[in-house]
């Protein structure tokens, strides 16, 4: 597959047309494939109806992926002009959600606007990587190497999450900074000093386990030993292991699991809706899922490589490796690998905001393809 049919056309001064044409399509079919995963499994756990869920996702999706094509046929400048207020309307919407938010699942992170409910921190995650970006376009590689210049990239990660934290939403805050941190080690920092970071964040555990909230601290104990209270703190575990163990390699079939059907899985339809998918497909329809998220993912990573300008390099790598934390930390909390921290599998699981972070973001990457060989001016608006 030559480069400009993988990552779309070489020449930028092209019409909206032009552009739509010379996207990598396959990449969006597989995208509409993972979605389409997530509407059949919907459809399984409401006993083969597409209402109320399947349906109510299929036109979700219908009109992210619109948006995610027009993301992505969107001159990269644009975006590169837009980081920085995109992040200061991402926080003005968290602080609104803490003045006005709706809750629900134990936390206030939505905003009800009227049609739909939005959570800000989901689009919070995409901002801090724009801005993050856009900061680092501006600088060397030697300039971002020096403590001084952590302080701009610190407060761009430190203010959202801990607004984000007070929700309470620690999963969501802990992904904000795992997509920050990604930025600034690709931008040049030097390995010891995440390595000494590393070892301060493990210093400062017996600091954040007094601060948690009980239901996260039961979260931590559920995770170490599940086994300790089946039917209490650690039931949703429990059944998430037994319904995708008792799916082996192939799976009970469509519509055919026991523990999904007959309602012993929680939040099934939600964040621990890869069990199911696990009980009725078994290990090779787990393994087709991660593959097709792998084939999307790997792409964006390569995007990143290819781009010429720094801005539209971080972008691209930051956002991928964004994605990629979704997919890891949700299929790994419901195998009990990692400890229950309420992150959705992006695209599959029912709910808009992770579905909407997922099209906006791979639209982003998407456009920083189109416009791979574009060089931006390292300072100025971006636009010249």
């Amino acid at each position: 597959m030559g480069s400009a049919r993988m990552f779309g056309p070489r020449r930028v001064n092209k019409n909206v047309f032009q552009r739509i044409i010379g996207l990598n399509w396959f990449v969006v079919l597989i995208t509409a494939a993972i979605a389409g995963t997530g509407f059949a499994i919907l459809y399984s756990v409401a006993g083969g109806e597409w209402d109320p869920w399947a349906s109510r996702q299929a036109i979700r999706f219908s009109a992210a992926i619109i948006l995610m094509i027009g993301i992505a046929v969107t001159d990269i400048r644009v975006w590169m002009a837009l980081a920085y207020p995109a992040w200061f309307a991402g926080v003005a919407l968290l602080i609104a959600v803490e003045l006005i938010g709706a809750t629900g699942m134990g936390g206030q992170r939505w905003l009800d606007i009227g049609f739909m409910r939005i959570q800000p921190s989901e689009l919070m995650k995409i901002a801090t990587v724009m801005a993050l970006a856009r900061y680092y376009h501006s600088r060397s590689l030697e300039q971002s190497k020096r403590l001084i210049n952590l302080i701009i990239p610190g407060f761009l990660i430190v203010l959202p999450v801990g607004l984000v934290v007070i929700q309470p939403d620690l999963g969501t805050g802990l992904m904000i900074v795992a997509g920050g941190a990604a930025i600034i080690f690709m931008a040049g920092l030097s390995k010891w000093l995440f390595i000494s970071a590393g070892g301060a964040v493990l210093a400062a555990i017996p600091i954040v386990w007094q601060l948690m909230k009980p239901y996260q601290k039961s979260r931590v104990l559920t995770f170490l030993n599940p086994e300790s209270d089946p039917l209490g703190a650690g039931y949703q575990i429990t059944q998430a292991k037994i319904a995708a163990g008792s799916g082996g390699l192939t799976g009970k079939g469509f519509l055919q699991g026991t523990q999904s059907q007959l309602n012993f899985l929680p939040e099934m339809k939600t964040d621990f809706i890869f069990t199911v998918l696990a009980e009725e497909f078994g290990l090779i329809g787990g393994l087709i899922l991660l593959a097709m998220y792998g084939i999307v993912l790997g792409y964006g990573i390569l995007i990143g490589i290819a781009c010429r300008s720094q801005f539209a390099r971080l972008l691209a790598a930051g956002l991928s490796i964004t994605l990629f934390l979704y997919v890891f930390i949700n299929v790994g909390m419901v195998m009990g690998l990692l400890p229950v921290v309420g992150v959705p599998l992006p695209l599959v699981s029912y709910g808009g905001s992770a579905m909407l972070t997922w099209c906006v973001a791979y639209g982003l990457i998407l456009s920083a393809a189109t416009h791979r060989h574009v060089t931006l001016a390292p300072k100025g608006s971006g636009l010249a």
